[in-house]
């Protein structure tokens, strides 16, 4: 059985009546009482009473700290309610409602330089609570219970500036507020446009999914709006995306619903830099360098790095080696991210590399400027695998648009 309402076992049903007599003082707190709701809380945990309770409590608990009663009154700053991309918009043939989630043009370092995570964090649920208030008008307005939304993931623009670890760090904080907090709200996610880089972004936050979750995320190729539109009346889906709905101005991306972020304005930072963790630390003599390296076991990692140094500047640079040996020299390594010197002194520094071939990659801290100082740099570099489910979904895709491109000429 489906654990939905009208689909219940025996002992699933008997759950559901203990469930209630446990949760007694804490049903006045809840947005809804009714068993489509509660039923949510048990599905998530497996009909585990202990366990649904304890995520319950721990909710209505969140709820408090973020003041649910009046979150729909609360004004974000405005940096995020200009620059914070995506939105709601339409609904699918169900009546589901639609998130928007459009990462390209997302400046999350500007966002972190600029507000709080809590106010992200907040942000994040008003719109969550926004949203389940669209699934109860729309159940109203159909005569059927709607109780799941639909997300739509844009990819496309996704680069190496989006890896950054704060950022990262950030969201993977905001996907786990929804997964503890709504429950068996998501009906499905259609990942679009996604680039190369997605398995490796995807493997980042993974972690932070529960397994339904990642059941429901459908990774589409060329033919996404096809698809799309399969799901959505053309009439509820922008332009933008394959539809026919445009803003009262015609404009085809529903600018008035969506909102495509951009870079952040510096007069927004109120910080100029996201506190770090470094793991590493290393004192680079004078007149001399420091070398780490990596071992890269297949193409398409990335090396994640962030670094500073006490007092003064350091330089950095990335190298292949193209011999294997235990003393390195120039002429055995190749050049991969230019070495340059850089004021890690003032501004923490940090920076990815997509690494095209397998092979040992070394980091190297340089000093060899200076006949005077040296210098102690502090330092975590981590290197991020792709996942290769996603990877390997991601290729079959692109075979499959190349087939298509070939067939139309």
């Amino acid at each position: 059985m489906s654990g939905h309402v009208g689909d219940l076992s025996s002992k699933q049903a008997e759950a559901l009546s203990k469930f209630r007599e446990k949760i007694q003082d804490i049903l006045p707190l809840l947005p809804a009482q009714d068993d489509y709701y509660i039923l949510k809380w048990l599905r998530a945990r497996c009909f585990d009473l202990q366990k649904s309770e304890a995520m319950l409590r721990k909710h209505v608990e969140y709820r408090k700290r973020m003041d649910a009663d009046h979150i729909l009154e609360w004004r974000a700053p405005e940096v995020i309610e200009k620059y914070m991309s995506g939105g709601r918009c339409g609904f699918d043939l169900d009546g589901c409602p639609i998130w928007y989630e459009i990462i390209g043009p997302l400046d999350a370092k500007g966002i972190l330089f600029s507000a709080s995570k809590q106010d992200l964090l907040k942000k994040k649920f008003q719109d969550c609570e926004i949203m389940r208030g669209l699934c109860d008008a729309q159940t109203k307005k159909l005569g059927k219970k709607v109780e799941t939304i639909m997300m739509i993931y844009d990819f496309e623009g996704l680069s190496l500036k989006h890896l950054w670890k704060p950022a990262v760090d950030a969201y993977s904080e905001l996907l786990a507020m929804f997964e503890e907090n709504y429950p068996e709200s998501l009906k499905r996610v259609f990942v679009i446009k996604a680039p190369k880089l997605f398995p490796v972004a995807y493997n980042l936050v993974k972690h932070f999914l529960s397994e339904d979750t990642r059941k429901k995320i459908v990774v589409l190729g060329g033919n996404w709006k096809e698809v799309l539109l399969k799901h959505i009346d053309a009439k509820e889906l922008p332009v933008e995306y394959g539809g026919s709905l445009t803003d009262p101005d015609g404009d085809p991306k529903c600018k008035t619903k969506l909102n495509y972020g951009g870079e952040v304005p510096k007069k927004y930072y109120v910080r100029d830099q996201v506190k770090q963790q470094y793991e590493h630390t290393v004192v680079v003599n004078r007149g001399s360098s420091q070398q780490v390296e990596y071992e890269i076991l297949f193409p398409g990692c990335v090396l994640r790095w962030q670094f500073m140094s006490d007092s003064a500047d350091i330089g950095f640079g990335v190298y292949l080696k193209t011999k294997i040996g235990s003393r390195q020299h120039a002429s055995d390594m190749t050049e991969v991210h230019p070495n340059q010197r850089y004021n890690a002194h003032l501004v923490p520094e940090d920076g990815s590399l997509t690494c095209a071939d397998a092979g040992i990659y070394v980091l190297r801290f340089d000093n060899t400027y200076s006949y005077i100082h040296a210098k102690k740099v502090s330092y975590t570099v981590e290197v991020l695998l792709p996942d290769k489910k996603a990877e390997e979904e991601f290729k079959q895709l692109e075979d499959l648009t190349k087939e298509m491109k070939i067939n139309d000429a």
